[in-house]
């Protein structure tokens, strides 16, 4: 029991006693300090386990957490609808039937999907913490790449924050995204593809286009992508990454800039009072349209010449503010990249939670 007891506390978990019951809580850090959310509550006798040599793993509770159950789970295991076992998100898609439309989703996202290391640029350039894999497994479908020339090779590109290399190719992106679609063949990844075009290693657009083109068709990627030029339902998509492309081209896929699928909130250069204004009216503007052609976008991330560890500690609380205010209300958000998301966890859960009221 202790060896088991020291496994679980290595991974994050908190084992103890309530009301005569062995439990479990998953630890987590927030800016409030430390607190235990309950993933799982498994009552088990002690003498029973003894009895039967029953010693539950890590794995057997997440197992027997809320999971696949859904929401009657949680209810029965007297938790809030948004606390689910740790597995719920690496899937959370294959619960959503397949003729789905993809505008008429709530979808957590990531702005800077890849800049998780001040060293590549400083504090200021650092977004995330989680990278792309643990992302996918926390329930984010959206995912913000930025792209230019990769230093030293002719064809490829490098993941960038303006000038800032960070430190990753984009087939290291695309192969995040293939393994992991591959084991989890229900879900479907939205990417913004932008060219960066900043610092020594900017692209023209002709130029850009030919390295994207090689990576689709000399590299073997084009496969993984939906490159159609309209939204698909999601049973069209599973496995695939949906291409948004931010870079001048005559495709006809899907354009991120325009009107014609995105409508977009990005303000980023503005104060916190000015930024959740500018969520909140984006958020109710999305209500009002729920039958809408456009994938609604709503960033949560700005500046106001704070790193984004600052600033997300201000602007996350009132979004979740919102979410909680609204948590029964059916209704679809769209997209909402985030920094740091893993400060609150709960507000992934929450948007998730939305697509299933």
């Amino acid at each position: 029991m202790k060896e088991h007891r020291r496994e679980w506390e290595q991974e994050g978990w908190i084992a103890g006693r309530a009301g005569g019951a062995f439990c479990l809580g998953l630890a987590e850090a927030d800016a409030g300090g430390f607190r235990i959310f309950f993933a799982a509550l498994i009552r088990v006798h002690l003498a029973m386990m003894w009895r039967t040599s029953m010693s539950p793993t890590r794995r057997d509770v997440l197992k027997w957490g809320v999971g696949a159950g859904g929401m009657a789970a949680a209810a029965t295991l007297g938790l809030p609808a948004s606390a689910h076992a740790a597995d719920y998100y690496f899937s959370w898609m294959a619960r959503l039937p397949d003729n789905t439309y993809l505008p008429h989703l709530t979808i957590p996202g990531t702005h800077d999907s890849c800049c998780t290391d001040p060293s590549n640029g400083t504090k200021w350039a650092q977004t995330q913490n989680w990278g792309v894999t643990e992302q996918l497994q926390r329930g984010i479908r959206f995912l913000d790449i930025r792209l230019n020339g990769l230093q030293g090779a002719r064809n490829e590109l490098g993941v960038y924050h303006g000038s800032w290399y960070q430190e990753k190719r984009f087939q290291d992106v695309l192969e995040d995204c293939r393994r992991y679609l591959r084991e989890y063949r229900s879900e479907t990844v939205i990417m913004r593809v932008k060219n960066e075009n900043e610092g020594g290693q900017a692209l023209d657009p002709v130029e850009f286009r030919r390295r994207f083109n090689y990576y689709l068709d000399d590299l073997g990627y084009r496969s993984l992508v939906w490159t159609n030029p309209s939204w698909p339902h999601l049973g069209q998509v599973r496995g695939k990454v949906i291409v948004a492309a931010d870079f001048e081209n005559t495709w006809g896929i899907l354009d991120w800039s325009g009107s014609k699928y995105f409508n977009t909130q990005d303000i980023w250069n503005t104060n916190n009072f000015a930024k959740i204004k500018a969520i909140v009216n984006h958020f109710d503007d999305a209500w009002r349209n729920q039958n809408a052609d456009q994938m609604y976008v709503n960033f949560t991330s700005y500046s106001d010449n704070m790193w984004p560890q600052v600033t997300t500690k201000i602007i996350l609380p009132d979004v979740i503010k919102y979410l909680k205010d609204r948590r029964n209300e059916r209704t679809h958000l769209g997209i909402v990249p985030m920094d740091y998301p893993d400060f609150y966890r709960e507000v992934v859960g929450l948007l998730v939670d939305k697509n299933f009221i």
